[in-house]
């Protein structure tokens, strides 16, 4: 087992428990590690820090690896040059998980409609279980599923990068978008990361699609199953559309689900994560009543453009999950103006320039953060004021200082979180911490 995040370790444990003989590896030092080292020691599993031996990839039977680590890494190029199996927790999840899947990927909005889609199928009566790369490892799903549970996984590039029979009964695209450029290095090996998640589809299966993103069109080519669409555009032929202020769902015939109105998310991108739900909910056999239910009743997921607070007349918000330039685009259209934006943390390749018209429209100031600042400086300089802030803790008290009544906060970073972070989630925690200190 190849790197010790949370599918790592729980993989580890879950091939133990069935009789395997482990080595776990990673790179981090044993301090590092060291919360997770005693719980694979008490259970027999060798483990290696500090570093990949080649002994340690050497005679194994199987080779799974965690989603942080490249498949590129010299010590996997060579255990396949010697014939070794390498797969992903998702694959070796889904050789467990007996009832159907519904697989959501895309570059921004994954985790909403994941979450959506397992509220809507509990509440139209299905066992349901929800995992993936939202933070629940799909292999940690194996022991309640059964052939009648659904299956809902969010799925990354990273994961569907070392797939061989994953089949999702739903594969479910959201939209892609230039991300993680520092890993697959061209846009063109991300989409075809992305396009994985179609490729063990058969006739009988599904693939829904965004019709108002060119790349989605472009992938619909690449799938054997049905094809599904949704747009906030335009009618589709099969699948789920906007007409007349009602969301509607086509296949031999059409359905009206509910008004737009009664969306409770904020911004045109959560109608789209909504739309893409609905469809895939209803493939499922979800009722339209159940639907309308769900949605209704769905809150914003957290670190998702999630409100946290209302302080002296200025609102902020929470949207560490931006961790690409598409994301914050989309959440700076969630406003109409008079933002404070806190953008920064550990570059992926990205091209901050495109922010630029959006930044002159809508942004008062940009307090940048991290390991990127001085890139996004350089890219977003002259669009509007620009406060080199450097931590979180610096930026909140500039944006608190600077704001008026009326104004909105938002942290939408548009970088990964892993310079001054665990993760997003932890960035998002501290960043609601600092303001709700500010009362």
């Amino acid at each position: 087992m190849v790197g010790l995040g949370r599918s790592g370790v729980a993989s580890a444990l879950f091939l133990k428990a069935r009789g395997a003989r482990v080595t776990v590896s990673d790179s981090k030092s044993q301090e590092q590690l060291r919360e997770e080292i005693p719980a694979l020691l008490d259970q027999g599993i060798a483990v290696e820090t500090g570093g990949h031996g080649e002994r340690a990839f050497q005679n194994q039977d199987l080779i799974v690896v965690s989603p942080g680590v490249p498949v590129d890494a010299a010590p996997l190029v060579q255990a396949r040059a010697l014939g070794e199996t390498v797969i992903g927790e998702i694959e070796l999840a889904s050789e467990f998980l007996p009832g159907p899947i519904v697989a959501i990927t895309g570059s921004n909005g994954k985790t909403t409609t994941t979450t959506l889609v397992g509220e809507i199928l509990r509440k139209s009566g299905m066992k349901t279980l929800v995992g993936g790369n939202i933070g629940t490892p799909a292999i940690s799903l194996t022991a309640e599923a059964t052939p009648d549970t659904a299956i809902v996984l969010e799925v990354s590039s990273f994961q569907l990068e070392t797939i061989r029979s994953f089949r999702p009964k739903i594969a479910v695209v959201l939209n892609v978008t230039p991300d993680h450029l520092d890993r697959h290095r061209t846009f063109q090996a991300y989409v075809d990361a992305k396009a994985r998640v179609f490729e063990n589809q058969q006739k009988g299966d599904f693939a829904v699609l965004n019709a108002d993103d060119p790349t989605c069109v472009d992938l619909g080519r690449r799938t054997r199953a049905e094809r599904f669409w949704f747009s906030r555009k335009r009618e589709v032929e099969q699948g789920t559309f906007v007409a007349n202020g009602q969301i509607a769902f086509r296949r031999e015939g059409v359905r009206e689900i509910m008004p737009v109105a009664e969306v409770p998310l904020q911004g045109a991108h959560n109608l789209e994560n909504v739309l893409a739900a609905i469809c895939a909910a209803a493939l499922m056999g979800g009722a339209a009543e159940k639907i309308r239910a769900a949605v209704r009743e769905f809150k914003a997921v957290e670190h998702r453009l999630e409100f946290v607070a209302r302080i002296r007349e200025v609102d902020y918000y929470n949207d560490s999950k931006a961790t690409n330039v598409d994301a914050t685009i989309k959440a700076l259209e969630s406003f109409p103006a008079n933002i404070h934006l806190i953008l920064g943390g550990k570059d992926k390749g990205s091209d901050y320039t495109v922010l630029n018209d959006l930044l002159r429209k809508r942004v008062k100031a940009v307090y940048t953060i991290g390991a990127a600042a001085e890139k996004i400086q350089s890219h977003i300089r002259g669009a509007t004021d620009v406060i080199a802030a450097g931590t979180m803790e610096a930026a909140v008290k500039q944006a608190a200082h600077s704001a008026h009544p009326g104004d909105v906060v938002l942290l939408a970073p548009a970088c990964a979180s892993f310079d001054q972070f665990n993760n997003y989630e932890h960035r998002g925690k501290v960043f609601k911490e600092l303001v709700l200190a500010l009362r």
